[in-house]
């Protein structure tokens, strides 16, 4: 890995190329259904925090629909908390443009506001679109965000879950304003290899846009925990795939993690998506979710490991009609 951070274009704002994606703190109306959160309490989000800031692993995404909210009052008490630890997060959230708000700008500044309330935070590292749903322009999006950052309100901006030709257009509309769109969070991970066999990925190096890619371990399929004998609670929708065909992927992760010393599924997993230029977001709901995270950093795959890994990989192609994906 050429640097331990990025900076996100058209701004100063610096990211590790590890974060951390909160969809699971404080929104039991989805996770709490499964048992993912049975033993996800403020405690152990808070061991959370500590252990990733303390390991270099500051950036916290969230969103305004986690838990109508309360994902985003979580870091707000966190931040209010621990000023020493706060004064190194990165935090970047997300406004949902549904299609009737058709007023967006005034939408997303109302949003944004409320946001920064949850968050105790006079301006956001990052805010993104969450998901080209809106049935407005992209000029109108991105006039939004111009009028966001002209209030100081951002410091950067990016989208999620946008294809190469909303990538692009999103790109040029935020350049008339004389912004540059900084990021597209995106499914990716070994369970979901189409963003970068499909072109994203080369669109967003072309545009200088860093990709965050969210379910980087394929909500947990990649940790070595599940197998078809043991398969993950039904709820789970993102990188879907019969566990039989993912076993034989998690069987080349813990070759390949062997050869580094016995590095865990997981970690090489998400150093994987590294080499791929993104930074994945994996979710964490305690310290050792945290430790182990941070352990995909400070090494680095070979190119004949990243190949091996691109073989095994799956393509994932996300079914769009699922209302999960607007949680990326």
């Amino acid at each position: 890995m050429a640097s331990d951070t990025l900076t996100l274009p058209g701004s100063d704002v610096a990211i590790p190329r590890l974060g951390v994606g909160t969809w699971s703190w404080g929104d039991k109306s989805t996770w709490g259904m499964d048992g993912y959160d049975t033993q996800l309490t403020r405690d152990s989000i808070r061991e959370a925090w500590d252990a990733s800031i303390d390991a270099g692993v500051t950036l916290f995404d969230t969103a305004e629909i986690y838990g109508g909210g309360e994902s985003e009052r979580i870091i707000g008490a966190l931040l209010a908390d621990d000023p020493t630890r706060a004064s190194r997060a990165v935090v970047v959230t997300k406004f949902m443009p549904s299609p009737w708000k058709l007023d967006v700008r005034r939408s997303l500044l109302a949003a944004l506001r409320a946001s920064l309330g949850r968050l105790g935070l006079p301006a956001v590292d990052l805010y993104q679109i969450h998901g080209p749903i809106s049935l407005r322009s992209h000029a109108a999006l991105a006039g939004a965000l111009a009028a966001a950052r002209d209030e100081g309100l951002v410091r950067s901006v990016g989208v999620s879950n946008y294809s190469v030709k909303e990538t692009r257009a999103m790109a040029a509309a935020l350049e008339s304003h004389g912004m540059r769109l900084a990021t597209n969070q995106i499914e990716f991970s070994l369970l979901r290899r189409s963003p970068e066999t499909g072109g994203l990925l080369a669109a967003c190096a072309d545009l200088g846009v860093v990709p965050l890619a969210y379910s980087p371990i394929g909500q947990g399929r990649l940790t070595g925990k599940y197998s078809a004998a043991n398969p993950p609670p039904g709820k789970r929708t993102f990188s879907n795939h019969p566990m039989e065909v993912v076993d034989a992927v998690v069987a080349e992760l813990r070759r390949i993690g062997d050869e580094h010393g016995g590095k865990l599924p997981s970690q090489v997993a998400l150093n994987w998506i590294v080499a791929k230029g993104a930074v994945p977001i994996p979710g964490a709901k305690n310290r050792s979710q945290a430790e182990e995270n941070a352990g995909a950093l400070g090494w680095n795959l070979d190119g004949d490991q990243v190949s091996r890994l691109d073989r095994a990989a799956l393509p994932g192609i996300r079914n769009l009609s699922s209302r999960f994906w607007q949680h990326g």
